[in-house]
């Protein structure tokens, strides 16, 4: 079984590209804090993902750097040579994603967070439905 479910902050904004066959791919990085002992100062992995085809064009419409986001997928790796150097990558293929969390406006609050969702009624005065 190769299953992978995690839940970070973006890094940067996902840009989308377009592969020359037409489909449609983002790359993008995940910071996760990793759990540190007591006094510890925190660890944070950056781990990379890549999403494709439908997956991809969400990312990138609905995500931006600093938002919270969750994934499920599957460890990938691939071999590569390098100045004649030879390489092993990792990355998480997304297949899903989830909304984890208020999107948020200057780093702080949730969009709308100070201001509630209701209007207060003068006493005595019924609603309007």
């Amino acid at each position: 079984m190769n299953s992978v479910n995690l839940m970070g902050r973006l890094t940067a904004t996902p840009e989308i590209k377009t592969t020359q066959t037409g489909i449609e791919v983002t790359s993008f990085l995940i910071a996760i804090n990793r759990p540190v002992g007591k006094d510890k100062e925190k660890v944070a992995d950056f781990i990379p993902c890549t999403a494709w085809a439908q997956t991809a064009a969400f990312i990138s419409k609905y995500f931006t750097k600093g938002d919270m986001i969750a994934v499920e997928g599957s460890l990938q790796s691939r071999k590569y040579e390098k100045d004649g150097v030879k390489h092993n990558a990792y990355e998480v293929r997304v297949n899903q994603v989830h909304f984890c969390g208020g999107k948020k406006s200057d780093g702080t609050a949730p969009v709308g967070a100070d201001k509630p969702n209701f209007v207060e009624l003068p006493d005595g005065e019924e609603l309007p439905f």
